[in-house]
């Protein structure tokens, strides 16, 4: 294979080929959020000081 040749394949960038995927991206997108929000509210949950009572 000649270099010079523009038929010649030229390899995509696996970071590229995971940007273009679009339902890959929607995907990550949902579940960093989840894991995101869901930590903070365990956190919030779980550093909460005891209430007293009346």
């Amino acid at each position: 294979m000649d270099p010079s040749d523009p038929r010649a394949e030229e390899r995509v960038p696996l970071m590229q080929r995971l940007f273009d995927n679009v339902w890959l991206l929607l995907v990550a997108g949902i579940v960093v959020m989840f894991v995101v929000y869901t930590g903070w509210g365990m956190w919030e949950i779980l550093t909460l000081p005891a209430g007293t009572l009346p």
